[in-house]
């Protein structure tokens, strides 16, 4: 197949070096020219994903047109914020295209402000004639990028003749990719585990233990279904690698840039700070004030995203966000 990847981040170029190590044609685009320049000459991403030599046929886009008339699916790879922005300048050019059939999400977050998922806001930019979906799970770019095994699931409004050829395009030895039909199910689960991994960094930073860590994951896996189910998610999907498996891998992974900015804040670093000190995004920063609004309209009751909504968005402590976590009314587990 012919691949487009807008973004060259560290995930989006680790899925560009994936798919053209495993035989597909495979186009890189950067959002900077300066950054594509780089990319073309030093055949390594050195500001996002250094040390991963790229494959000679990869290659590296400055000009999307030329890029989307060959292309038979786009993976968008830019921040959530800036989603919509890359969606409209897809569709400037999609009639260009002699194959295009569908765009699929690597971003991990809400629109901001919208709220919207972004597979909803594909299909607003592209139209319904244009595939929208995911293609998510516990998925570390370098270990990717390297070969190590992976699964991941495929959520994709496309011809189901069609998922299943480009599931096993993009399938190999070292990535098994599973199908979902679940789109906001996946959707929700790719984005909100990155404040449940605020929260393990938070945790962890500050000497919680690995009781509190057990008892923090298990109780964020019942709230990321309720909402989910309320928002008419599948609770099946929430057991799976677009659930279960990416809140374990982002929650967990020492890599996790969510889970770290976690940590940071058990130090005492003011939200703000670090994520001017970041070079890439910290996309559970946002997406706590998108999910919190959305539990607030849904009616879904989220503790611990409320408390990190408080910890993030209201200067609240740390220690009294415990503290108020443990002292709610005790329930049955459900």
């Amino acid at each position: 197949m012919n691949f487009c990847v807008l973004g060259a981040g560290a995930w989006g170029t680790a899925m560009a070096v994936y798919l053209s190590k495993i035989g597909h044609a495979v186009s890189l685009v950067p959002r900077r020219m300066d950054h594509a320049l780089a990319l073309s000459s030093e055949r390594e991403n050195k500001d996002y994903l250094p040390g991963i030599a790229f494959d000679p046929d990869l290659q590296i886009g400055c000009s999307l047109r030329p890029v989307l008339m060959e292309c038979d699916y786009v993976f968008l790879a830019c921040p959530s914020h800036a989603l919509r922005e890359t969606c409209l300048r897809v569709a400037e050019h999609k009639e260009d295209s002699w194959n295009f059939r569908g765009a699929i999400a690597l971003c991990k977050g809400l629109e901001p402000k919208s709220n919207l998922f972004a597979h909803e806001v594909m299909q607003e930019v592209l139209g319904d004639g244009i595939g929208s979906g995911y293609l998510t799970g516990p998925s570390h770019a370098h270990d990717v990028a390297v070969g190590k095994p992976a699964a991941m699931v495929l959520a994709l409004n496309c011809e189901a003749s069609e998922v299943i050829e480009l599931q096993a395009s993009l399938s190999s030895p070292s990535l098994r990719i599973y199908r979902s039909e679940d789109r906001i199910g996946v959707g929700l689960g790719s984005c909100l585990k990155n404040v449940y991994a605020i929260a393990t960094g938070l945790s962890d930073g500050l000497g919680l233990g690995d009781n509190a860590r057990a008892a923090l994951l298990t109780r964020s896996m019942n709230e990321m279904m309720a909402l989910g189910v309320s928002l008419g998610g599948e609770s099946e999907t929430f057991f799976g690698l677009g659930g279960f498996g990416d809140l374990i891998g982002t929650c967990m992974g020492e890599w996790s840039r969510n889970r770290m900015f976690g940590l940071a804040l058990a130090k005492g670093a003011k939200p703000e700070e670090v994520i001017r000190s970041q070079k890439t995004v910290v996309e559970g920063y946002s997406a706590t004030a998108c999910f919190f609004e959305k539990c607030r309209d849904s009616g879904v009751d989220m503790p611990i995203l409320t408390e990190i909504h408080s910890i993030l968005h209201e200067a609240k402590a740390p220690s009294i966000a415990i503290s108020d976590l443990m002292g709610r009314d005790l329930k049955a587990e459900s």
